[in-house]
């Protein structure tokens, strides 16, 4: 079965943020290469890629189009992956080579951003995640904001696995109701609620036991000396 899906038809995902030249030349490309199948990720890996770079086309639509042509959990697992990937590319990119740039030339322009970049410093993985699963910003911008911080390359995998996973099974759940209605949605918006809950969970715990590390921390720093000579 040729895939012939247009991202016309996916206009309630994506219109609002992509203009009319992206999305003409994608569907133009895949209705030429008249991909099947698995072939399709020939032409969303790399549109993934330069997506997490520059942000022309919003990712949901390539997650629809994974969808469409290879099926529900496949498509989603794929998305995940190509997108992780993806995340974790771009951020060793502005960390080696944008980084110091930026800081120096543009972060004092960037102040709309300076409360995220607070929130990373403070809440670290957990700030990533959520703007992650929420499109409050653009990826890339995410990426870099993450690699000016003081975010370790391993806690920001972390993150953008977690993120990306959020994300994807937030989309999973509005693009099955759209584009496979014989599939089970209450199903799949239960786990997608289940796996928030946890996330949420582990955020409280993380947090109530920060609090108790501080709070006994303090206790010793306000503690009088002990006289040993008594």
């Amino acid at each position: 079965m040729i895939v012939s899906v247009s991202l016309k038809h996916h206009h309630g995902w994506s219109g609002m943020y992509m203009e009319n030249y992206p999305e003409n030349f994608i569907d133009w490309l895949i209705q030429t290469m008249q991909l099947e199948g698995y072939s399709i990720l020939l032409v969303t890996i790399p549109l993934a890629l330069i997506q997490s770079f520059i942000g022309l086309y919003p990712f949901a639509a390539l997650i629809m189009l994974n969808i469409s042509a290879i099926g529900l959990a496949e498509g989603l697992l794929v998305s995940w992956l190509m997108g992780t990937l993806g995340t974790i590319v771009v951020y060793v990119v502005c960390e080696k080579f944008l980084s110091d740039w930026v800081q120096r030339k543009w972060l004092k322009k960037m102040k709309r951003y300076e409360k995220w970049q607070k929130y990373t410093e403070r809440y670290g993985i957990w700030t990533i995640i959520l703007l992650r699963t929420l499109p409050i910003m653009p990826n890339n911008l995410i990426c870099l904001m993450a690699s000016l911080s003081s975010l370790s390359f391993r806690k920001y995998c972390w993150s953008s696995v977690w993120g990306m996973l959020s994300y994807i099974g937030l989309i999973g759940v509005l693009g099955a109701a759209v584009l496979m209605p014989e599939v089970n949605v209450g199903l799949i918006t239960g786990l997608y609620g289940g796996f928030c809950l946890l996330l949420v969970l582990i955020f409280v715990c993380q947090e109530v036991f920060r609090a108790r590390q501080s709070g006994r921390r303090r206790a010793e720093q306000d503690a009088p000396p002990t006289n040993h000579l008594m």
